[in-house]
């Protein structure tokens, strides 16, 4: 990096953050702090909602998971845009027409405090543990690339966020969310331009014969991780609970101008969401390419660490390792210009041979690399923490783009991690403001300046908390898979819960709650169960439908065989 990246990265991140403090330092008003301007128009909702979700493990482990497995991973996304039409239709209404701040506080109308308690639990751990998760991811590989200090960048991009959205809580986050995108859509397209025009015109066909570019997978099993059924079934019911249910989502419509506006938000993300995500993972597959042509590709695309370790006790067996990349690189390189021969050949017996050629050449490399990322974590374990793929994009940029637009990438990263964990820390301090503290010592009420300062402090709290569990956390999964499994984990019984309160009138509180229990507990021991015994181990999108219906059996079974006396109490609520 220069003084012109550095330029760039500063003037973008510490300007944008600078900007939301600085406009929305004044708001003292609840209603405002916790859900933003009664004024805000569906375009900004659609972009915060958008900004929320996609994180820096977006954009650093998208582009990589999919120059690994290929652009298949789209299939997570099929449910989606169903997913958000049913919000719109059922959810976002109640939320709207009740006027509360957290979707647990439906819960506490619907049921009793102990449902609300425990939905605002669930979602507290879950979302506090990703919080950190969402600073270490983009921190680790950042300070590995660039030769920072881990410690100091979790905590200066911690700080940044924390900054901001404890000044202007939810106003400020909708602010700053808004130019972050900018930046980001800016930087992401100006780096698929860059990509295009380093690559030759049979790009894509030789992404196609590698494998890369499979994009729907009509496999039944259900051990497959992402199958066009486990995208549309199970992807809907994951998005179904993220935007239904979680609140760092929930809050960032609920408090539109109008139930027209958080409606055109949320659709904005059902047309955009599965195109833009295409988008990154169409660059993953190009970036495959584009590898498989260059002359030095790296056995890893961790280079800071491999090259490190190369003047180490182990520099011996890893130059051996990387000779050995090269020469299998090169027989690679030939058999992809003999498939490319026979495509122009137009003889299918010839291309068929070249094919299976091209396959085989790049399954010797993958196992060489399998065996460099054994020998690089044997001889520094740290790089354990994460995939080799997740340095992928970032090697892209530091090595192939110019000077300035690397500034533009790297403040791509930075833009998404703090626009994602500013949502997630508003929705945390309003939660524990609004469903764990005022449920035991209610808010003042016309006192606006303590209950606001009684929310910035749990802001601060969670977002001390997130730093504190960055510095200590270790993680081994592609980042976006990773996050995706957590979420799959915790949501299922969760929207259970709501589907009960929507359409179930006649089950209670009590039924409901330990029917939530029962079924976070099936959840869990399914996934260890299939960790324990891969042979049985089901796709982690699959854990979301077998939760969801397990809490609504479980809620029906319990409702009609409690005493009477047992089976709590509810209010209706109108729909």
């Amino acid at each position: 990096m220069n003084a012109l990246d550095w330029l760039v990265l500063l003037g973008a991140i510490v300007g944008i953050a600078a900007y939301g403090t600085w406009r929305t330092r004044h708001t003292d008003n609840l209603n405002t702090y916790l859900k933003g301007s009664a004024t805000t128009k569906w375009g900004t909702i659609g972009l915060s909602v958008m900004a929320t979700q996609a994180s820096t493990i977006t954009y650093l482990s998208l582009p990589g998971q999919a120059t690994e497995n290929g652009i298949a991973f789209i299939q997570n996304y099929f449910g989606l845009p169903l997913a958000l039409i049913v919000v719109c239709a059922v959810f976002l209404p109640i939320y709207r027409k009740l006027g509360v701040y957290t979707a647990y506080e439906y819960l506490g109308q619907r049921f009793d405090r102990k449902t609300r308690l425990l939905g605002a639990g669930i979602f507290v751990l879950q979302r506090g543990l990703q919080s950190g998760i969402t600073i270490y991811a983009p921190a680790i590989i950042l300070s590995t690339v660039l030769g920072w200090r881990l410690d100091l960048t979790i905590i200066c991009t911690g700080l940044l966020a924390i900054v901001y959205t404890v000044t202007g809580g939810s106003a400020a986050v909708n602010l700053t969310q808004k130019w972050q995108m900018a930046v980001i859509f800016g930087g992401m397209l100006t780096a698929f331009v860059i990509l295009l025009t380093k690559l030759p015109a049979d790009a894509l066909p030789i992404a196609g014969a590698m494998g890369k570019l499979q994009a729907v997978d009509y496999n039944p099993d259900l051990k497959v991780r992402y199958t066009i059924w486990s995208g549309i079934l199970g992807g809907f019911f994951l998005s179904l609970s993220y935007f239904g249910t979680d609140q760092s989502q929930v809050q960032r419509y609920i408090g539109g101008a109008h139930l027209r506006e958080s409606r055109l938000g949320l659709m904005f993300n059902a047309l955009l969401k599965i195109p833009m995500q295409l988008f990154i993972v169409f660059l993953g597959a190009l970036l495959f390419v584009f590898y498989q042509l260059q002359p030095n590709t790296p056995v890893l695309y961790n280079q800071t660490q491999w090259q490190r370790q190369l003047d180490g006790p182990q520099g011996a067996s890893l130059r051996a390792i990387d000779e050995k990349h090269t020469a299998l690189h090169l027989v690679k390189q030939e058999k992809i210009r003999a498939w490319t021969a026979a495509q122009d050949a137009a003889d299918p017996a010839v291309t068929a041979a070249a094919k299976a050629d091209l396959v085989a050449a790049q399954k010797a490399t993958d196992v060489v690399r399998k065996e460099a990322r054994a020998a690089l974590q044997l001889a520094d374990p740290t790089t354990k923490k994460t995939k080799d793929s997740d340095y992928v994009f970032i090697n892209f940029i530091l090595t192939q783009l110019p000077h300035g637009v690397i500034g533009l990438l790297l403040a791509v990263m930075f833009a998404s991690a703090l626009s994602s964990k500013a949502g997630e820390l508003n929705a945390l301090g309003t939660t524990s403001t609004i469903d764990l503290w005022r449920s035991f010592r209610p808010l003042a009420a016309h006192d606006e300046t303590r209950n606001v300062r009684v929310a910035k402090t749990f802001t601060a709290i969670w977002g001390l908390f997130a730093i504190a569990f960055a510095l200590f956390v270790s993680f081994a999964e592609n980042l976006i898979e990773a996050l995706n499994i957590v979420a799959s984990i915790f949501y299922p019984a969760l929207l259970g819960v709501f589907i009960v309160a929507f359409f179930l009138k006649h089950v209670k509180g009590t039924a409901v709650f330990w029917a939530a229990v029962a079924a976070q507990t099936v959840v869990i021991a399914l996934f260890f169960l299939g960790k324990a015994y891969p042979a049985r181990e089901i796709a982690y999108l699959w854990l979301n439908p077998i939760g969801c219906f397990t809490c609504v059996l479980f809620a029906v079974i319990l409702q009609a065989v409690l005493p009477k006396s047992n089976r709590g109490t509810s209010a209706p609520a109108p729909i």
